[in-house]
């Protein structure tokens, strides 16, 4: 009994995988088969063992700094900034969560307020105000409602975020009184909702907070004064492991800075985190569920503080009871039932995220200098942060448009019988990674609505059976993006007869689907039959052929590299 578990099997060297993993390669290239290169400027290697991070220095210089240091009993939050916000506010309350936040860019009056909180208790929950346009002023119509409400304000607890520009201000005028508010917000979910980086949304962060902490730290505050009343505010992705490392990472940038201006525990700064939006869609909206689940447990492990679960329908509606139940569900299931909240820094020890923690801490660093270079944060940001994440954004973007990246339901998978045209009531003006190819879709619904045919997508397909199927099913992804009517087949026996069939169906395009050997006879025989009666497109990229097979009329070619986005401008152009 006394030997150690698993005592009888010998170590395994790494060399010795290394080899297994060679051996298995059979010459292939290790580098681009196996390691990730990642959007933010780092590689990662399929897998980590011990000796990977024996020689982080971070381990050794911040041990159990990566969390607040105790077991993640985050706050569950809830945000509205539309719908009707008091009756959504109380439900929320009433039903399990423990903060809510009111966008108060609407709200001038102290009666206003007394509106949303009639059912709510200030003081057993928290109270974040976002969307100010003025920090002093929302203050004063809190502190205004508070008094008229007979409630002590240094019993309340919560944040609001506004301009930076303000704090010195509000906390002279509202420090002693609201001792447990935060009224700096460094908005880092700004930089990533916009298209940044995970590590340029960190590294403009800490450089946000640093001129905040120098603006202040001038103006007569010292660290004691401010960063207890700051709050780290960062969007979270669907990256899972990418963004719990984040803001591990991100209480060891703090941390490092908060010890330069003479503050001992800036690990244990309030970290906020929210859904991104950037990733959410309008198109098959349940699959946001699946994302915000995912970006949900990223920030609980990763060792937020409160977290923010979008509705899985904000992209196109109103907040409602049940989209803003499912929310808040989300984290009550993973909290109350899966005992996230129970264990300190979960990810701890984990070789690979304990090393990805360390490259994301170093690229933000580096990215941190560059702003210092630059003059700071509020010099740099016009001429250096804001077209960065612009350069991201369009890399981005682009990859969305290629295929590169996949958004379920509206570049891959597309739902072909689902319509939201007439669904949608409230589109934000955010910038989202499916914009672009969720306009074409809702452009064929608009024609359809105003009388117009829907685009008919007919696929001949032919010849080899996996590969017919496979290129039926790729042209089926690709066309359906745009919300075409697709017509596939079991495959026909000649390419004439497919012709035909195609004529006959009406098809506005009809897709030629079979083996790049077999592509020379089907062209020969069916564009006789379909040149200049319909568009025919050829699934695949034969390359030694294209000249021919364009000159036979074949007018496009879909494959893996095309630019679905662009591709399928031009066909809405001539179709609808």
């Amino acid at each position: 009994m006394d030997k150690k578990l698993f005592s009888e099997f010998p170590p395994v060297p790494k060399q010795q995988w290394e080899e297994a993993i060679t051996a298995d390669l059979k010459g292939a290239d290790y580098d681009k088969k196996l390691v990730w290169k990642t959007e933010e400027g780092f590689s990662v290697r399929p897998y980590y063992v011990e000796e990977d991070i024996s020689a982080l220095e971070y381990l050794k210089k911040f041990a159990g700094k990566t969390t607040n240091g105790q077991p993640n009993d985050w706050e569950i939050r809830q945000d509205f900034s539309n719908g009707d916000i008091a009756n959504l506010a109380s439900n929320a309350v009433a039903r399990g969560a423990q903060s809510i936040g009111i966008n108060v860019a609407n709200i001038k009056t102290a009666g206003d307020l007394s509106s949303i909180f009639k059912n709510i208790d200030p003081v057993a929950t928290g109270i974040h105000f976002t969307g100010s346009k003025s920090v002093c002023e929302t203050m004063s119509l809190f502190a205004e409602y508070l008094k008229d409400s007979k409630i002590e304000s240094t019993k309340v607890y919560g944040s609001v975020n506004g301009c930076n520009k303000e704090a010195d201000k509000v906390l002279k005028e509202y420090g002693s009184s609201f001792p447990r508010f935060r009224f700096i917000e460094i908005k880092a979910f700004e930089f990533r909702n916009s298209g940044s980086t995970i590590v340029q949304e960190l590294g403009f962060a800490i450089s946000n907070a640093v001129a905040v902490l120098n603006d202040l730290t001038e103006k007569g505050f010292n660290a004691d004064d401010i960063i207890p009343r700051m709050t780290l505010h960062f969007a979270i992705g669907s990256n899972y492991f990418m963004e719990i490392a984040k803001i591990r990472a991100a209480r060891i940038l703090f941390n490092a800075v908060a010890k330069e201006y003479g503050y001992k525990n800036g690990s244990q700064v309030f970290i906020h985190c929210s859904s991104s939006v950037w990733n959410k869609a309008i198109y098959d909206p349940y699959v946001n569920m699946l994302r915000s689940t995912t970006e949900t447990m990223s920030a609980a492990i990763g060792g937020a503080n409160s977290i923010s679960t979008v509705n899985f329908d904000c992209t196109y509606e109103k907040a409602t009871d049940f989209s803003a139940r499912i929310a808040r569900n989300q984290q009550i299931l993973l909290k109350e039932e899966s005992f996230i909240d129970k264990v300190a820094d979960p990810a701890a020890g984990s070789y690979y995220i304990e090393h990805i923690s360390d490259s994301i801490a170093e690229a933000a660093w580096k990215i941190f200098l560059t702003v210092e270079e630059k003059g700071g944060y509020y010099a740099a940001r016009g001429e250096y942060v804001i077209p960065e994440i612009e350069k991201s954004a369009a890399e981005r973007l682009k990859d969305v448009s290629s295929r590169k990246k996949f958004i379920l339901g509206v570049n891959q998978y597309p739902n072909l019988s689902e319509t939201m045209l007439g669904k949608i009531e409230n589109i934000d003006s955010e910038l989202r990674a499916s914009n672009e190819i969720e306009k074409l879709r809702l452009e064929t619904e608009k024609a359809v609505k105003d009388g117009k045919r829907k685009p008919k997508v007919f696929l001949l397909t032919y010849g080899n059976l996996a590969m017919r199927k496979a290129r039926a099913g790729f042209a089926t992804n690709f066309f359906g993006c745009a919300g075409y009517e697709i017509t596939d087949n079991a495959g026909f026996k000649t390419g004439a007869d497919g012709a035909e069939a195609a004529l006959k169906a009406g098809a506005d395009i009809v897709v030629l689907c079979s083996s790049d050997e077999e592509y020379a006879a089907l062209v020969a025989e069916t564009l006789p039959v379909l040149k200049g009666k319909t568009t025919v497109v050829l699934a695949g990229y034969p390359k030694e052929q294209i000249d021919e097979f364009t000159a036979q009329g074949v007018e496009e070619f879909i494959h893996v590299r095309s630019n679905v986005l662009s591709t399928l401008q031009t066909f809405n152009k001539k179709l609808l």
